[in-house]
């Protein structure tokens, strides 16, 4: 499973692109990343209609207890590969369970693609990667499909996240879900934020 192997699927851009266009887009309920929004971010983008956003502060949640146990299960929860959470959509308000999540890193010469196989590599269980370039306005990046197996339920779920790279550094928007199911219905959110996706002017 790890990032960048041989076993990592890729789709063709044109296939990528045409899946896209004919999926669901979600009813617009507002717009985070702009100053002055929910969150800040290096991109903006429309969130689904009664999602509510909240900025994550990574600094002042990290911790040092001295609980080797708690400080790894946060470090674990606001650090995935090279990207720290910055923002957390939340579906609740809109009956589902699940998150949209938006991870920032340091400005650098990696491109896309990499961060995206490093966030994903980071995550022990992750299997079936297939990646696809995509292009959103002026920005381009790379795109990701593949499951995650939770050891205590033993079940796969499916997952998504997209990387762009910008002048700020690279983010990575990705969308869980508690299963596969909350995963498929929170899809048009998941389309509304990438259809819309743009640097923050």
């Amino acid at each position: 499973m790890a990032a960048g192997c041989g076993e990592s699927g890729e789709d063709s851009g044109s296939a990528g692109g045409k899946a896209s266009a004919t999926a669901e887009v979600a009813a617009r309920g507002g717009s985070i990343g702009a100053a002055g929004s929910a969150c800040e971010l290096p991109v903006t983008f429309d969130i689904a209609e009664f999602w509510e956003a909240e900025e994550i502060d990574a600094a002042s949640q990290e911790s040092d207890s001295g609980n080797e146990v708690s400080d790894a299960l946060t470090d674990a929860f606001l650090h995935q590969g090279p990207v720290t959470m910055a923002c957390e959509v939340d579906a609740k308000p809109a009956g589902k369970l699940g998150f949209l999540r938006v991870w920032t890193g340091r400005p650098g010469d990696a491109d896309a693609r990499t961060v995206l196989e490093g966030f994903v590599g980071a995550e022990k269980t992750a299997s079936g990667e297939k990646y696809r370039a995509f292009k959103a306005g002026s920005l381009s990046g790379t795109e990701v499909e593949y499951t995650t197996t939770s050891e205590l339920l033993e079940e796969t779920k499916k997952e998504r996240a997209l990387a762009v790279s910008t002048p700020d550094g690279p983010v990575v928007v990705h969308l869980g879900g508690m299963d596969t199911e909350e995963h498929e219905a929170m899809l048009p959110a998941y389309e509304l934020a990438r259809s819309t996706l743009k640097a923050t002017a």
